[in-house]
């Protein structure tokens, strides 16, 4: 009876003895040109290149790789202030950077691709290989080796109990240590450590997970931007947003309705020594509420300790000054009356600049640069104004004034820290430059109107995350570190009991065992429980083979090249 193997064997034998294409006879017809394989077959190849985990590595090296600008250079989604003020100090590469969005990397196409294919390629990979260890889970022991004695770890010795009381007492001794255990004829095959490769597996299926939730996240999650004033309110609606980047499925009517209000914000910073002037803490005093009917609550935001409200969380991500100023037209009517978000010029002594817009002055429009001193001082060579201290210790403003059109009726947008069109349709004001101290008032020269510097007041950057992929991802995380921690504390272990009858009525017992890796000594502890007190003593029973070999080097691969027996190990995962 042939089988496929025969046929396959056949068919070899008979192409190594086909004559070559150059010697057969006339009326035979030359062998077909191999064909390629196909649109198809290269889809498969690629399918396959693609699942390895040599390939998942790969890609999850570039994602760590591509992380990298996002950690250094600052993003739009968290600080645009900052971006703002690398453009100024970089003009050069930061238009090249913002090309490649190594501005917003975690938006980018590029990054998008590589996260994508690593989520196809863990897929691939993971997913048929929990399904092949599933199976292997449920399948039966592998039989045991006709030769138990060139294993890595066996013993062999002689007792008076029967074959089959061996062989009971073996199965019940196995099941007790949570082996998987399996009998048939002479032999008991035992199997256990599938929590290692499970283990292993979790990890991979969490990291799977972890990825699909940071894409749910960012799919209908948003984040966005708010400076806040002290004194100030701000409620969770679009147009509130200083920036605001939604998922691609995120719905704005979704938004959840709470509201934060800063009553405080304070910072600390070294009064002396080398450190003089570095900030040590940060504080905001909130109050918020997650609706508006539920209850006032009463927060202290910090950095790294965000605040959680309305499903999204409130991070402390900047701060500032704000100066407040009472603007009177030449008319002596209020034109404006509010506190200016300042931004840094720099963060050593957080010397501040601004501009102060009165549109409705009449009757020409005024507006205002400024320049914050945090805590003024003469210069070394008394020429100059400078800040000795980030603090508020001893607040100065210089303003310099101009009039005409500022150009807010024309419908162009304009940046609210920046003058358009002076020397155009905005002129300065001849002798329009005042120092003013708080509470000061400083009269426009051509009784064009005044400005008044009323006193200062701090800002805060909020950064506003909804993440609903947060919890999920955080479920995944765990789960991969308990996966990585069961695949190296569990090793997989096989252990085999043969019980035959030997000279003198006497029964030879052979335990073999493997273990995956370094051997264990719960293969010592086994044989002892089997052979009990009463066979302790007694000389173990002749090591050989067949042949009369000893188990020497390579006795593993010996046991399993045994025909007629089951597979001994299995292959390398």
């Amino acid at each position: 009876m042939t089988n496929t193997q025969d046929t396959e064997i056949d068919a070899d034998e008979a192409a190594a003895t086909r004559a070559p294409a150059a010697r057969q006879a006339p009326g035979e017809s030359p062998p077909s040109r191999p064909r390629g394989i196909g649109p198809f077959g290269w889809l498969r190849w690629g399918w396959r290149q693609l699942t390895t985990m040599r390939t998942a590595l790969i890609l999850l090296f570039l994602v760590a790789l591509g992380a990298v600008p996002g950690s250094i250079l600052p993003q739009r989604g968290q600080a645009p202030e900052k971006v703002a003020a690398y453009f100024a100090d970089h003009k050069t590469v930061a238009p090249w950077f913002d090309r490649l969005s190594l501005f917003d990397v975690f938006a980018a196409p590029w990054f998008a691709a590589i996260y994508i294919l690593l989520f196809v390629s863990l897929a691939g990979c993971v997913l048929p290989r929990a399904v092949k260890h599933y199976r292997s889970m449920r399948a039966r022991p592998p039989a045991a080796p006709r030769n138990l004695g060139r294993l890595p770890q066996s013993e062999s010795y002689e007792t008076d109990a029967s074959p089959e009381e061996v062989l009971a007492e073996a199965r019940a001794l196995l099941r007790k240590r949570r082996f998987r255990v399996d009998a048939e004829g002479d032999a008991v095959a035992s199997e256990k450590g599938y929590l290692g490769e499970t283990g292993n597996l979790v990890f991979h299926l969490a990291l799977l997970a972890l990825l699909f939730a940071l894409g749910m996240g960012n799919l209908f999650g948003y984040r966005g931007n708010v400076v806040v004033t002290e004194g100030r309110t701000f409620a969770n609606a679009l147009s509130h947003y200083d920036q605001f980047t939604p998922g691609r499925a995120f719905d704005t009517d979704e938004m959840a309705p709470f509201s934060i209000s800063l009553d405080k914000f304070s910072a600390k910073y070294e009064v002396s020594g080398d450190k003089r002037g570095q900030a040590t803490d940060f504080q905001a005093r909130l109050r918020y509420r997650d609706s508006p009917d539920s209850p006032e609550r009463r927060y202290d935001l910090k950095v790294n300790h965000p605040l959680k409200a309305g499903g999204a969380k409130i991070y402390l991500i900047n701060h500032g000054y704000a100066p407040t100023f009472t603007v009177r037209d030449a008319k002596g009517q209020v034109a404006y009356q509010d506190s200016v978000p300042f931004l840094p010029m720099e963060t050593r002594t957080y010397t501040s600049e601004g501009v102060i817009k009165a549109p409705d002055a009449a009757p020409e429009q005024l507006a205002f640069y400024a320049i914050l001193w945090p805590t003024a001082v003469a210069s070394g060579d008394g020429k100059q104004i400078v800040s000795a201290f980030p603090d508020a210790l001893r607040p100065v403003v210089t303003v310099s004034s101009f009039k005409g059109d500022i150009g807010l009726d024309s419908g162009a947008p304009q940046s609210v820290y920046k003058l358009e069109g002076i020397g155009k349709t905005l002129q300065p004001i001849k002798g329009g430059q005042k120092l003013l101290k708080p509470g000061e008032t400083f009269t426009l020269p051509g009784g064009a109107g005044s400005i008044t510097f009323d006193g200062l007041k701090q800002w805060t950057s909020l950064s506003i995350n909804h993440d609903p992929g947060r919890i999920p991802a955080l479920i995944a995380a765990i789960l991969a570190v308990v996966g990585v921690a069961a695949s190296f504390a569990v090793r997989r272990r096989r252990v085999w009991v043969r019980a035959s009858a030997g000279k003198g009525g006497r029964t030879v017992v052979q335990v073999g065992g493997l273990t995956l890796g370094h051997p264990t000594a719960e293969f010592d502890d086994i044989v002892t429980a089997l052979r009990g007190p009463r066979d302790a003593g007694k000389a173990p029973a002749a090591d050989a083979d067949e042949d009369g070999a000893d188990a020497g080097p390579g006795a593993a691969e010996r046991a399993d090249a045994e025909p007629g027996t089951g597979s001994a190990t299995e292959p390398k995962e």
